[in-house]
């Protein structure tokens, strides 16, 4: 009886932009294009250290780790995401300590000092 409830309350939701799973990969793939194409741009703009090919190695990787999202309102979420932050990338509304930030956390950052003189000259506590 309770299971029989059960499937009775699910329902179906609508997806928010992309109906099947064809639409949201051209959707994903002309995302792609589009970044692709305005590095060399970003990399000129904002005088970036890493290199265009790096750059391009980056969008790569993020690209694959969410290569194995399947649902469809998900994929349009994050795809919505990217054209945001592609937009405020073109018109300028992010700053270079932005996109180094969320594009190369880890990388090109300095490292900090760990004994007790650097500390002190660096004014860290």
């Amino acid at each position: 009886m309770a299971s029989r409830q059960a499937l009775n309350a699910v329902r179906q939701v609508k997806p928010l932009i992309s109906s099947t799973p064809g639409d949201a990969k051209i959707r994903v793939l002309s995302l792609y294009k589009a970044w692709y194409r305005h590095i060399p741009y970003m990399v000129r703009d904002f005088d970036v250290p890493p290199s265009i090919a790096e750059c391009r190695q980056v969008l790569r990787e993020n690209f694959k780790k969410n290569a194995n999202v399947r649902d469809l309102r998900v994929i349009d979420m994050l795809v919505f995401k990217g054209q945001q932050d592609l937009k405020e990338v073109v018109e300028h509304w992010k700053q270079p300590n932005h996109i180094m930030a969320k594009w190369f956390s880890s990388s090109y950052m300095p490292e900090k000092p760990k004994d007790f003189i650097g500390k002190f000259l660096s004014g860290q506590d």
